[in-house]
C-alpha cells in the first residue's frame, strides 16, 4: 500500500485494498490509514503533541512505546489516523481479524500485545466524540471491515470510553461491554507513609517489617532509583537477568527469551527515558540488584510497568518490599495515581493498594442491516457461553480476617 491512504469527507471512492477504513462522514474531519512503521520527524512532532492534550493520560498509546511495539508487531497492523481541520485528534493501531472469541466472524479489532496494559486509542480532549463518530464511520464505509469493531483495554467511564458510547448512541447503535475486570489502583492525596498506615493492615505492616530487618541481616541493602548518574543500559541488563531468573524464564516467557521481546523491553525503556516518562526502582544486596520494578509516567498518573525479583530470596519478600519502597512516588508531587497493570485479584498488590480500576472490552456493530443481524447473534452465543460459565463456576466461601 503507499505510506499513508487518505480518506476524506464527501464522494464515493473506494478506500485502498488493504484499508480498513472507509469515508468519514463529520464535517471538515479526514482519516488517514498507514502502516505501523517507522515515525517521521513530522508526524513525531504531531503524536507527541497529541500525547500532551490527550483525554486520558496512557503512555502505551504514546508514540515511543508504539514505535517500540513494532518489534511485536504482526504485518497486518495498520495505525488508523483522524484528523480535524488539518490537526491531528485521533490516533488508534487496527488489526483485521477473522474470529470473534470462539465465533468466526469477520471484524476490525484495536491492536494490543500482551505487554501492553491498556488498548485505547489516543484521542485530543474536547474531540473525543468527533474521533471516534469518524472512526466508526470509516469503518462503516468499508466492505472489508467486518461485522463489528472490537475495543479491549478501555478505562470503564473514562472519558474515552464515555465518548464512544456518546458517538455509537447518536449513530443508533449499541456499544456492548462484553467483558469487565477490576485491577488494583493506587490513587490518594495522602503522603506515602499516610497512605501505607491506612491501607494496609496493622498485621501485615508488622509482618513486612520483620521481613526487612531480616533482609538487612543478609548483608548491605539498598534502595535506589535510577539517577542521571547511572548507566540505562547496565539497568536494563540487570533486569532483563533478574526476570530471567526466575519462574518466567524456565516457563520461557521472560521478556530476555526471545530476541523481539529483549529488543522491545529495551527499545520501551530508552524511549521512556528519553521522554522523562521512564522511573526504575531496585532493591540491592551487597551491590546485587535482587528486586526491580519499572514504572512508565504519565502525570498525574503512572503505570507499573514490569516487576521482577531474586526467587532465591522470596522468604523476604524483596518484591513487596520494593512496592512499599515505591510508595516514595507519590512524594513526587506530580503523581497522584498507579495503574499496577496486574491482573485481577492479585493478592500481593491487592494488599497494598486499596483502590480498583476497572478495564473492559467493548463491541460496536458497524452499519448495515446484514452486519446488525450477525452482531445479534454472536453476542446471544457470547451472553449464553457466559450465563453457562457462571452456574458452572463455584462459589466462594466466605472468609474473615482478622487484624490482630
Amino acid at each position: 500500500m503507499n505510506a499513508v491512504t487518505a480518506i476524506d469527507t464527501g464522494g464515493n471512492h473506494a478506500p485502498a485494498p488493504d484499508a480498513l477504513c472507509g469515508i468519514a462522514t463529520a464535517s471538515a474531519t479526514q482519516v488517514e490509514i498507514a502502516a505501523l512503521g517507522v515515525v517521521d520527524a513530522a508526524f513525531a512532532v504531531e503524536w507527541d503533541a497529541l500525547a500532551s492534550d490527550a483525554a486520558e493520560p496512557d503512555v502505551f498509546a504514546e508514540r515511543w512505546f508504539a514505535e517500540a511495539s513494532r518489534h511485536l508487531a504482526p504485518p497486518a497492523v495498520r495505525l488508523l489516523r483522524v484528523r480535524r481541520s488539518g490537526q491531528l485528534i485521533g490516533l488508534m493501531p487496527i488489526v483485521p481479524a477473522t474470529r470473534y472469541g470462539r465465533i468466526p466472524l469477520r471484524h476490525v479489532e484495536n491492536w494490543a500485545h500482551y505487554h501492553r496494559f491498556l488498548g485505547a486509542p489516543l484521542l485530543r480532549r474536547g474531540h473525543e466524540v468527533a474521533a471516534w463518530t469518524a472512526i466508526l464511520s470509516a469503518l462503516d464505509a468499508d466492505r472489508d471491515a467486518g461485522t463489528l469493531l472490537h475495543i479491549s483495554g478501555l478505562v470503564e467511564h473514562g472519558p474515552v470510553h464515555r465518548a464512544l458510547v456518546e458517538a455509537a448512541q447518536a449513530l443508533g447503535r449499541p456499544c456492548d461491554t462484553v467483558h469487565r475486570i477490576e485491577r488494583a489502583m493506587l490513587a490518594t492525596d495522602l503522603s506515602p507513609d499516610a497512605y501505607y498506615a491506612a491501607t494496609v493492615r496493622k498485621k501485615k505492616r508488622k509482618e513486612l517489617g520483620r521481613l526487612r530487618s531480616r533482609l538487612l541481616e543478609q548483608g548491605v541493602v539498598e534502595t535506589r532509583r535510577l539517577t542521571s548518574a547511572d548507566s540505562l543500559p547496565q539497568w536494563i541488563d540487570a533486569f532483563l537477568a533478574l526476570e530471567r531468573a526466575g519462574w518466567k524464564g524456565a516457563a520461557g516467557s521472560a521478556l530476555a527469551c526471545t530476541p523481539e521481546t529483549a529488543a522491545y523491553f529495551r527499545d520501551v525503556v530508552t524511549g521512556a527515558h528519553r521522554a522523562g516518562k521512564l522511573d526504575m526502582i531496585r532493591i540491592d544486596l551487597d551491590g546485587a540488584a535482587i528486586a526491580m520494578l519499572v514504572n512508565l509516567l504519565a502525570p498525574p498518573g503512572a503505570f507499573s510497568f514490569k516487576t521482577a525479583f531474586d526467587e532465591r530470596l522470596s522468604r523476604f519478600s524483596p518484591g513487596v518490599l520494593l512496592q512499599i519502597d515505591n510508595l516514595q512516588l507519590l512524594a513526587r508531587g506530580d503523581i497522584s495515581w498507579m495503574d499496577s497493570c496486574a491482573v485481577e485479584n492479585h493478592p500481593m498488590i491487592n494488599s497494598l493498594w486499596g483502590e480498583r480500576r476497572a478495564i473492559i472490552r467493548v463491541s460496536i456493530p458497524l452499519a448495515g442491516a446484514r452486519r446488525r443481524a450477525l452482531f445479534t447473534a454472536a453476542r446471544a452465543l457470547e451472553q449464553g457461553a457466559a450465563t453457562l460459565r457462571a452456574m458452572r463456576a463455584p462459589r466462594p466461601v466466605p472468609t474473615v480476617e482478622s487484624d490482630a
